[in-house]
């Protein structure tokens, strides 16, 4: 591997430690879905799906998420950064009720 292939390669696997971490912080319980909305200006949250994010919180699995989503219309492949205002409301208030 040239250096430039190394350095892209440890950036990529830092960036996949730390939503590692996020996802655990929402299963965990210590980090709520609005506050990973919240932090939507981060490029890391950025970049990840909200179907990752949703079926990170307990008792959430692919079908109930994918649920939600389409009741909130939000499409399956959006990411965190995608999200307008009102489907981030949509969706907060859906894993609220």
């Amino acid at each position: 591997m040239t250096p430039q292939q190394r350095a892209k390669a440890l950036e990529k696997a830092e960036a996949r430690t730390a939503r590692s971490a996020l996802l655990a912080g929402v299963r965990s319980g210590t980090t709520s879905v609005a506050e990973v909305f919240g932090r939507s200006g981060e490029e890391l949250v950025k970049k990840t799906r909200v179907a990752q994010v949703l079926r990170a919180v307990p008792g959430y699995g692919p079908a109930r998420v994918a649920a939600l989503m389409a009741v909130s219309g939000v499409a399956e492949k959006h990411r965190v950064g995608g999200l307008t205002e009102p489907q981030r409301e949509r969706l907060l208030r859906a894993l609220a009720g």
